[in-house]
């Protein structure tokens, strides 16, 4: 996997920049990551992110939007309010997470 740095230190990445190293990641790189895609964190996205890395723990891959609904409790229309366009990708690259196997 390449490694490249982000906020001063290195991370490895797949090709499409997702980390994959859960380890690697902490709340720090999270502002970081958003700024990287045009997004500015707010305490409500910061929710979704631990949602989706504690269930990252318990189901060993990353939600799509629609087990974050269902699951986490944040509505599909929400998630593409707070993470616009891509909301399945753009909440697993600011959470340090693979790229959901599908997006719904």
């Amino acid at each position: 996997m390449p490694v490249t740095t982000i906020a001063g230190r290195q991370v490895h990445v797949d090709a499409e920049g997702f980390l994959t190293e859960y380890d690697e990641w902490d709340e720090s790189l999270a502002p970081v990551l958003a700024k990287a895609i045009g997004i500015e964190l707010t305490d409500r996205h910061m929710e979704v992110v631990r949602f989706l890395r504690k269930d990252y723990l318990d189901q060993k891959e990353t939600a799509t939007t629609r087990r974050v609904q269902a699951v986490g409790g944040i509505p599909v229309k929400e998630q593409f309010t707070l993470f616009p366009a891509k909301p399945g990708k753009k909440m697993a690259y600011i959470a340090g997470l693979p790229k959901p196997k599908g997006c719904v």
